[in-house]
């Protein structure tokens, strides 16, 4: 933990004002809009991973971010509520924003504080990761599941369908984290698992600011995947899940990809 405190550190010169960047300026919303929330939570993560602060170092206070940023402390707070509920800021009444210090924050040293949810060569970084990562828990699986594990992984594939059949986001993400978790654990590598929750905490942030939506061919396409994973692993079929297990996160990652392009780029 750095001790020293960074009060008086200014977030980068070329920050682009929030509401500049989500209407155009004849006044008219583009169709790409996104709440001034969204694009200054980005800009505080940013400003974390550009002066490399870790766990305990202080942050401008909400006044001095809204001035700096050219918007509302409105939008700073609930940007701060976001990256909160993230992991990624703590705020001590009386004392200010400092960076986090749990598990949100990963190990800050090793990724966390260099991570930015919404850079596309992070993303591609963090799928690629994954794919290592979750290609060798699939096939591990294969041969080390037990029935009760097994059984945890179908319950969260028929949870991920029901989510997408009644429509109900809540029920799909958390079945979904569910899966790849029991997935992980069938494995039983402590370091493959830990790994595994790691990067899929990574890969929230970027669902939490601004890449997400209601479920659709996605989120179906998703739940047939899971399926065919589970399938391979219950069938004692390594090779099989690795594989499958490399077309899910392929698509996945396809799908973020064209969602940060379109934000990008309208």
């Amino acid at each position: 933990m750095n001790d020293t405190p960074t009060t008086e550190a200014t977030l980068p010169a070329q920050t682009a004002p929030a509401v500049a960047a989500a209407v155009k300026s004849s006044g008219e919303e583009r169709r790409d809009y996104r709440p001034g929330y969204e694009i200054v939570s980005e800009q505080i993560l940013e400003f974390i991973a550009e002066r490399h602060l870790v766990a305990g170092d202080r942050l401008p206070t909400e006044h001095d971010l809204a001035k700096t940023l050219n918007t509302s402390r409105a939008v700073v707070r609930e940007a701060v509520k976001i990256l909160s509920a993230l992991g990624r800021v703590r705020a001590h009444k009386g004392r200010g924003l400092f960076v986090a210090d749990d598990e949100g924050m990963l190990i800050t040293s090793r990724w966390g504080g260099f991570f930015r949810p919404v850079d596309l060569d992070h993303l591609l970084m963090l799928f690629e990761f994954r794919k290592v990562q979750e290609t060798a828990a699939a096939s591990l699986a294969a041969t080390r599941a037990t029935p009760a594990e097994l059984r945890t992984i179908e319950v969260a594939v028929q949870q991920c369908r029901h989510g997408v059949v009644h429509s109900q986001v809540d029920v799909f993400n958390q079945a979904d984290d569910d899966f790849h978790t029991a997935v992980a654990t069938a494995a039983h590598n402590a370091f493959l698992l830990s790994s595994v929750r790691d990067a899929r905490r990574l890969q929230r942030q970027s669902s939490a600011i601004g890449i997400h939506g209601m479920l659709g061919e996605s989120a179906k396409a998703a739940a047939e995947e899971h399926e065919a994973i589970y399938r391979a692993i219950r069938d004692g079929r390594p090779e099989e899940a690795a594989a499958a297990t490399v077309v899910h996160l392929d698509r996945t990652l396809e799908d973020y990809r064209r969602e940060i392009q379109r934000r990008l780029f309208g």
